[in-house]
């Protein structure tokens, strides 16, 4: 996020004068993967809720697109936020992210106590989150904010000058490149910053993951991906028989056309876990999107049972860069991107922080699916796709799918979206070295 005052002829404008403030939130979640289940009592995110009704905003303006966000990043962000927040600005974030029926502030004590989980244990798996405060030269803030920031968030704290917009973009990309192992890059550009800009907000999460039972390339081969509009890609699936927790659920009508499928396949260490949801085949996957809701995440999870499935999964990328400032508003946070806005605990004590507000939120997200990330090269290995004979219950997602990325012990969601399409990777790329 970036805080900003309107331009004065000779100097930085002073957060003493009458002025408005202009916040940019970026937000920048990526999650590379390298594929690895268990059933057991999933915890309940408190923040599930709102992740849903994102992912439906975003559906909803979406078209065909494929969708890839992390609702943990956008509510860390959005923490980071409430913590500069007062009154009507502060009540209408922990409205619309679910903190209502906390005591005030325990919501930062949940979002570090997630965050810290997220990242305890690096000897499976690699999980990233940094965060950063931008702040313009020469402008006083709140000490106590800053204090807090570092204290819930571990924020690095730097001082820049806004009014050069471009060395100050390509710094804060630099950064976002160097905590995403070079994966998001070009979040922001000059055009973002001005000599009106007093502060942004940085929040990046990486992800990579090897999954506890990894797919062989020798029998991932070319197969046709039937796309929700009729039409046919090219992609390169991956096949294996293996242990993994699968169910079969009905939205007891035929609103999502009756069953559909879920599977968890668990990453190593077993933290964490994707979760794929496949409509039948002649049934596109807007006819199940509407039943989504956040309970129902929480008994997909508790109800999968462990058994041998056979699985075809595309091997896939999804990359998508979101305003989030649309979608924010849809969703009820209004307050903190007008003038009305009341950011005044971020500000110093002689500074009126009621003229702060937020003027962009974006995240961008990055999701790269392989079978152990080292060898992309296809093999002669044959997959039968007609059985005589099916001895096991076969996931075959070669139509669009959701997915989710959960911590199992925290219940707390990093990634959500969909495939749609999946982006063709040449068989001949050897290059998954960051994967």
């Amino acid at each position: 996020m970036e805080i900003q005052v309107p331009k004065h002829p000779s100097r930085y404008p002073s957060l003493l004068e009458p002025s408005y403030v202009m916040l940019i939130l970026g937000v920048l979640p990526l999650l590379l993967l390298r594929l690895p289940c268990w059933a057991a009592d999933i915890p309940e995110d408190i923040t599930a809720e709102f992740s849903v009704r994102l992912y439906h905003q975003l559906q909803s303006t979406g078209g065909e697109d494929n969708i890839i966000f992390s609702p943990l990043s956008v509510a860390v962000a959005l923490g980071m936020v409430e913590l500069g927040a007062r009154g009507a600005t502060l009540n209408e974030i922990r409205q619309a992210v679910g903190y209502s029926h906390l005591r005030a502030g325990d919501e930062f004590s949940l979002l570090r106590n997630l965050t810290q989980a997220m990242s305890a244990d690096e000897t499976q798996n690699v999980v990233k989150l940094a965060n950063s405060l931008f702040l313009q030269t020469g402008v006083h803030f709140n000490p106590d904010f800053l204090k807090l920031m570092k204290k819930y968030f571990r924020a690095e704290i730097e001082t820049v000058d806004f009014s050069e917009s471009a060395a100050v973009a390509e710094h804060i990309n630099a950064w976002v490149e160097n905590h995403t192992e070079s994966k998001i890059r070009d979040l922001l550009s000059a055009d973002d910053f001005s000599s009106v800009t007093r502060l942004t907000l940085v929040n990046a999460i990486y992800f990579r993951g090897s999954w506890k039972n990894q797919f062989r390339p020798e029998n991932t081969r070319t197969f046709s991906f039937s796309k929700d509009d009729g039409s046919e890609v090219q992609t390169l699936m991956m096949y294996q028989q293996g242990d993994f927790y699968y169910g079969e659920f009905s939205d007891g009508s035929t609103e999502a056309g009756g069953v559909y499928q879920v599977l968890e396949m668990p990453y190593e260490g077993e933290d964490m876990s994707m979760m794929i949801v496949l409509p039948r085949q002649e049934v596109p996957l807007a006819a199940l999107e509407p039943i989504i809701k956040a309970q129902l995440l929480e008994e997909w999870a508790n109800n999968v049972k462990r058994q041998k499935v056979e699985v075809y999964l595309p091997r896939f990328k999804v990359e998508q860069r979101i305003d989030l400032r649309e979608t924010l508003q849809e969703l009820g946070i209004k307050n903190i991107f007008t003038k009305d806005a009341d950011l005044s605990a971020m500000a110093g004590e002689m500074a009126d922080g009621k003229d702060l507000f937020v003027g962009k939120a974006v995240q961008k997200a990055y999701l790269e699916v392989t079978e152990e990330g080292a060898e992309g090269a296809a093999g002669s290995g044959m997959i039968a796709l007609t059985r005589t004979l099916v001895l096991y219950p076969q996931v075959m997602a070669d139509h669009p799918f959701f997915f989710l990325i959960r911590n199992r012990k925290t219940g707390s969601i990093l990634f959500m979206g969909r495939v749609m399409n999946p982006e063709v990777i040449d068989s001949n790329d050897h290059d998954f070295d960051a994967v």
